[in-house]
């Protein structure tokens, strides 16, 4: 077969993705909502949680530790209870997250030296927002505890004491924990896989369905040309996405981008590659597009879970951090944060590019050899 008759091929499977109302869609509006639905909405640092009070001390001293739990801002008051029942009421009802109760000797037992607790009630059926409210107010409660101990000391005439272990925190990369940062690199790598995968053997199941890939597979074609002639129109729908994808980020959510944009977008075309090859295997086990999309979202569920989107993987079962790494997504997120979060060049991207190029040779050998099996007479 001619380049001429390749090229041919080429331009009119582009064409026809063009005059797909619902992939232009996905290819224009569909990064752009994502990322700031998932951008916006998402945060695992929960802030401004709905907190009732129950103050039995009425003290300058409880008045200040209730200052000091609003201008964390991880605590917004929203009730202040007359009794014990009303905060549980609210907690159990769920018009409050939090609960704290102050007894009536509270800033008693703090003018005499001895120790005096406030119990704290969190709501822990959403643990995002438990952990939250569990580390503030452990936080809280010991800057309060240093304070009044270096106050003491300060009465009694003595020198306040150093800290024993100076923790010299440093935060690199993202010292501000802003979620959008660390959710815009896997974002992009699950627009892809939705969209490629989908796209891609959906149209390989259309072409079945209506008798013209019959047509093609009749020319003094190999197979491997045709799958290329499919390919290359959704690569450029898949860097169409990601530079999409990265001007939202870096405009929107003011995503630092530190490494090389030339490095990143080269190493982009190999999980390109590797989710339309994909979409290929997917095509010759589907016998409509129905249960081609159907494959596709069965593929695209681990995708979301194991990946290390969202949930770290370090946090999974072994079986499933195994389970992850067979999926082409987890390498893409791993590369993309590096490059993008962190400037790291390829010396520290290679083992998951290498992964990916293994995946691609795999998986698309695999891909020519089912399509053969299955359509070419």
């Amino acid at each position: 077969m001619g380049f001429g008759r390749l090229q041919a091929l080429i331009v009119k499977e582009f064409i026809q993705v063009l005059r797909d109302r619902i992939t232009l869609a996905m290819l224009i509006f569909m990064p752009v909502a994502q990322l700031l639905i998932f951008g916006f909405a998402i945060n695992t640092d929960v802030k401004h949680l709905e907190t009732a009070v129950f103050d039995q001390s009425r003290t300058q001293e409880s008045r200040e530790m209730i200052q000091s739990f609003t201008a964390s801002n991880y605590f917004d008051i929203k009730l202040y209870a007359r009794n014990v029942t009303e905060v549980n009421n609210a907690v159990e009802s769920g018009n409050v997250k939090v609960g704290l109760i102050f007894p009536p000797d509270y800033a008693k037992k703090l003018r005499s030296g001895n120790h005096s607790g406030v119990q704290v009630i969190i709501d822990a059926t959403d643990n995002m927002s438990a952990s939250s409210a569990l580390a503030a107010a452990q936080t809280l409660g010991m800057i309060k505890s240093q304070e009044i101990l270096a106050d003491k000391f300060r009465r009694m005439g003595f020198e306040i004491p150093p800290q024993a272990v100076d923790m010299r925190i440093r935060l690199w990369y993202n010292p501000d924990f802003i979620t959008s940062w660390y959710l815009v690199p896997g974002i992009m790598g699950l627009l892809l896989t939705i969209t490629l995968i989908t796209m891609m053997a959906m149209a390989i199941v259309r072409e079945s369905e209506q008798g013209t890939l019959e047509q093609l597979l009749v020319t003094p074609m190999r197979t491997w040309e045709l799958l290329l002639s499919k390919i290359l129109p959704y690569i450029i729908v898949g860097y169409t996405q990601v530079i999409v994808s990265i001007v939202v980020g870096i405009s929107v959510f003011k995503m630092p981008f530190l490494g090389s944009k030339i490095l990143f977008f080269a190493l982009t075309f190999f999980y390109v590659v590797a989710n339309l090859s994909l979409g290929i295997m997917i095509s010759t086990f589907a016998q409509n597009q129905m249960q081609a999309l159907q494959l596709s979202i069965f593929i695209i569920l681990p995708s979301v879970l194991l990946s290390g989107f969202v949930f770290p993987i370090e946090a999974m079962p072994w079986g499933f951090r195994y389970l992850g790494e067979c999926i082409p997504i987890t390498y893409y997120i791993r590369l993309s944060r590096q490059i993008i979060l962190k400037g790291g060049g390829f010396g520290y991207v290679w083992k998951d590019t290498l992964a990916l190029c293994i995946y691609i040779a795999v998986m698309f050998s695999s891909s020519i050899m089912m399509f053969k099996k299955r359509f070419v007479p």
